[in-house]
């Protein structure tokens, strides 16, 4: 069976633009390659959000065990947000290692302060200077030689924000030089997403950051292809999408006693769409053959 890495890779090079939504749960990762797309993200975000804990206080094995159950049994491959490595280039070592070894395809690493601030999430980013950072990417990536090639490497600033443009696509353009395959970073104007691609050596992975409160631009998939990214994470489309129509549905039934959005022939059928895709029909089968009978 081909390595999730070496797909992966295929992908990258394939040329073709790659959309990744962001699993928060294994059904999510079955429901996306359901629809037919060939990545699955697993941001912090998600997970976090997912855990109620938020993600600067997820753990190194919070995460990868996040990953390895949307992964599990999924034959596309998963990419995970591993933060800020969980420390200095020593720990990133480390998470390339539990990554591959859990059958994860690709990764990015980013240049935030480990341990990680709340506040980054009211968009205050605590950035360590360039040289650690460049650090941080030499070694993952000799790391990633060592073990599995195909692993694929995003390099990621959230220096825009604070910093500016010039600067972090500074830091995304020496990554190239380390050895990163994808470089990831956050314009926050139109102008600043259009020349990105343009600026940087390496290809761009796009984050759609659905409810964003900085006014980060949202782009179609075609347009993103258009501008030059090579890839998009949709950080939080079935975290947000899911808890939108489940918020609704308890509100109506507490204050009507019910629930009528939805008719019971959709209910009907979706529920054995969900079956399907957890494969109850084969463990009919088996269970047929071997207990049911006797």
């Amino acid at each position: 069976m081909e390595k999730m890495t070496t797909k992966l890779r295929k992908l990258i090079n394939s040329g073709q633009f790659i959309y990744a939504p962001a699993a928060f749960d294994a059904l999510g990762g079955r429901l996306i390659k359901k629809h037919g797309f060939e990545v699955a993200y697993c941001g912090g975000y998600t997970s976090g959000s997912s855990l109620c804990i938020a993600e600067p206080l997820l753990t190194r094995n919070e995460q990868i065990e996040f990953a390895k159950s949307v992964g599990k049994n999924l034959d596309i491959p998963v990419v995970i947000d591993a933060g800020a490595g969980w420390g200095e280039p020593l720990h990133n070592m480390r998470t390339v290692r539990e990554c591959i070894q859990s059958g994860i395809a690709g990764a990015h690493f980013e240049d935030q302060l480990y341990p990680k601030r709340a506040h980054y999430h009211k968009y205050v980013a605590w950035a360590i200077p360039e040289e650690d950072f460049f650090a941080k990417i030499k070694m993952v990536c000799l790391e990633r030689d060592k073990l599995d090639k195909d692993f694929v490497v995003i390099a990621r600033t959230d220096i825009c924000r604070s910093e500016g443009y010039e600067k972090a696509v500074t830091r995304i353009n020496k990554s190239k030089d380390l050895g990163a395959d994808l470089g990831l970073l956050f314009p926050r104007t139109p102008e600043e997403a259009i020349k990105a691609p343009k600026d940087c050596k390496l290809p761009l992975v796009y984050v759609q950051s659905r409810g964003n409160r900085d006014g980060r631009p949202l782009y179609s998939n075609k347009q993103l292809e258009d501008m030059g990214y090579k890839m998009c994470i949709d950080a939080q489309i079935l975290l947000m999408v899911s808890y939108h129509y489940c918020d609704l549905a308890l509100k109506e039934i507490k204050e009507t006693s019910n629930y009528d959005q939805i008719k019971n022939e959709i209910f009907v059928k979706r529920r054995k769409e969900i079956e399907d895709i957890i494969g109850l029909e084969e463990m009919y089968k088996i269970e047929e053959e071997t207990v049911e009978n006797k």
